[in-house]
């Protein structure tokens, strides 16, 4: 049998350091992940205001909220971490995090917490693996034709404790990135 490797730091660190947070917030019933791992409006004089502008995609709601998103990220994730690099794929998951807690903050008063908002900035990140110069793949189109035109009916419409804000800004970080990464040369 051959030894088993750390394929994708970035990747299974974050998968890791989430689930660690998940035990964490069991284990105290909560209140560490409503204290450091749930984005909400607070006092910029705070210190832990800071840490939970990047650490609320660290926390989740429970197993099936946890489940849910690092299926996909464990999926995506070693691909993008590949094709673009450990570094650049930690940084544009620190600025997704970063920009989605930062908007929610601004325009919500709820507190939200969850990957979801990488997620989907890896799932739109992922459909431009394959662009090419002077044209836009058909699959990214009709992954933000599903995803996002998802996202937006869903925020319309549904009513639940789901930020499809988020997702709708990692989606789009998720282009903005990609068309970033393909004019910069895209490989690592």
């Amino acid at each position: 049998m051959r030894k088993i490797h750390y394929n994708a730091p970035v990747t299974l660190t974050f998968a890791l350091l989430a689930f660690g947070v998940l035990i964490l917030g069991i284990l105290t019933g909560d209140r560490t992940t409503q204290l450091l791992f749930s984005v909400h409006r607070g006092s910029p004089a705070d210190p832990l205001f800071y840490v939970r502008l990047f650490g609320h995609v660290l926390g989740h709601a429970g197993w099936n909220h946890y489940f849910g998103n690092f299926l996909l990220i464990l999926l995506l994730g070693p691909l993008l971490e590949d094709r673009y690099g450990s570094k650049t794929l930690l940084l544009m998951m620190a600025g997704t995090a970063l920009l989605t807690g930062l908007l929610h903050v601004a325009l919500f008063n709820t507190a939200v917490m969850g990957a979801s908002g990488i997620v989907f900035m890896m799932i739109m990140l992922s459909a431009f693996v394959n662009i090419r110069a002077g044209s836009i793949p058909l699959t990214v189109i009709l992954v933000a034709a599903i995803y996002i035109g998802r996202e937006v009916y869903d925020g319309i419409l549904a009513v639940d404790n789901v930020s499809q804000f988020s997702h709708i800004a990692g989606g789009v970080l998720g282009c903005v990135f990609g068309f970033a990464a393909k004019t910069r040369g895209g490989r690592k």
